[in-house]
């Protein structure tokens, strides 16, 4: 006879179900995938093309591309987690990660450097937020928006720990040799961190219940899922617009760069604060009016720095609001799946959600700086990118899904 305690490990509801080295494992391996994979990169990119040459467009391109590899892979890395677990995918994406990294330590060339980017693309799908999020998504439900939580504030820390990192070892070694010790800590840390504390027994998906039967390609092809996925797009590429442009906006405005990038970094520490409020927000608002205010938030608060030339701390306060709007996003969008659907096919769901919306934040530098260009400036560009995220909220009004909460 199955007991209760049976049946919350194949539900993932029972506390005793839940491996208790998971979450500490995933926050330490989403500090250290995030903070060497992806932000050592702005760090040490204009180290990278002084000593060899090659562009600066070239070298952005190599690391946008791996950004769009890594949401159409992780497609493919939805449906295995959902099948067989995280570990095996986790892992194997941390040790693609370390040898993409030595590739472009060691690339002779800009093609090869691309080559260890499109590897990366692959680890980044394999390691981020997506497949941490469908390993807690399944072993912890319903208790997922805590564990979800505590993980993007980790992960919120990346750029804390490993930019100042980064930039110090660089002041001693070449970019080569920095990216060498940063491939040499990335494996030290998530390969065996993934290897063992993912091991513990996929729980079985939980049975369907009334209004998430749904086959995942009926779900895919349905009318909400679809306009979600266009309101995240639109979302996502403002959001991550004003992110890249902010300093140029400041700049412009005749901020110095100091001031600038303290902006930029307020706005940062904004998004930890944001995500720090998303768990009783979540209790006291329905799915589509907590995505629709959500959204209209985010572009409120570009609105806000497209018409705020100063004074300053006004500047700081909008800026620290913009990043609590963004904070909140990326837990919205984590549970978007669970919260109209369930968990029963949260990988591979999520993972096709998330995918043009990676695509288009990929995109949105090279397209923010020609549309200012256009524009004849970044506060009006900001004013687009205003209406934009209006637009995107306007379409999220319309993902009810049956059955949602």
């Amino acid at each position: 006879m199955t007991d209760v305690h049976t049946r919350g490990a194949a539900t993932g509801t029972g506390d005793r179900s839940r491996p208790r080295a998971v979450l500490p494992a995933l926050c330490a391996t989403q500090i250290t995938g995030w903070g060497i994979v992806y932000y050592a990169f702005p760090v040490l990119n204009p180290q990278i093309t002084a000593d060899t040459g090659w562009s600066t467009g070239g070298t952005t391109a190599a690391f946008s591309l791996a950004l769009v590899v890594s949401g159409l892979a992780g497609i493919r890395v939805g449906r295995i987690i959902d099948r067989r677990g995280p570990r095996t995918v986790m892992t194997a994406g941390s040790v693609a990660g370390v040898l993409s990294l030595v590739i472009v330590a060691l690339a002779p060339n800009l093609p090869v450097f691309f080559a260890g980017w499109l590897l990366g693309g692959s680890a980044m799908a394999a390691t981020f937020y997506q497949p941490a999020f469908a390993a807690l998504t399944r072993w912890w439900a319903p208790d997922h928006v805590r564990a979800l939580t505590v993980v993007t504030l980790a992960g919120g820390l990346a750029s804390t720990v490993f930019a100042p990192l980064t930039a110090a070892l660089s002041d001693r070694l070449s970019w080569r040799e920095t990216y060498l010790v940063l491939a040499a800590i990335l494996g030290a840390v998530t390969i065996p961190a993934h290897a063992i504390a993912l091991k513990a027994p996929w729980p079985p998906a939980p049975p369907s219940s009334a209004g998430t039967d749904a086959s995942p390609g009926s779900v895919a092809r349905s009318r909400p899922f679809l306009l979600l996925a266009v309101a995240f797009t639109l979302s996502a590429f403002a959001m991550y617009a004003v992110v890249v442009t902010l300093v140029p906006l400041l700049l412009e405005r005749g901020y110095t760069t100091s001031q600038a990038a303290w902006a930029l970094g307020l706005g940062g520490a904004g998004q930890t604060l944001g995500r720090t409020l998303y768990a009783p927000l979540a209790r006291h608002t329905g799915t589509t009016v907590r995505t629709t205010t959500l959204i209209a938030l985010g572009a409120l608060t570009t609105a806000a720095l497209a018409v705020t030339p100063g004074p300053y701390g006004l500047v700081i306060s909008v800026s620290i609001a913009a990043g609590m709007v963004r904070g909140n996003l990326t837990l919205l969008q984590a549970t978007a799946i669970t919260d109209r659907w369930g968990t029963r096919h949260y990988g591979r769901l999520s993972a096709l959600l998330s995918a043009p919306a990676m695509t288009a934040s990929a995109l949105a530098p090279f397209a923010a700086a020609t549309l200012a260009s256009v524009l004849g400036g970044y506060p009006e560009l900001f004013g687009v990118l205003a209406g934009l995220g209006a637009a995107s909220a306007v379409v999220a009004t319309a993902t009810s899904a049956r059955g949602e909460s």
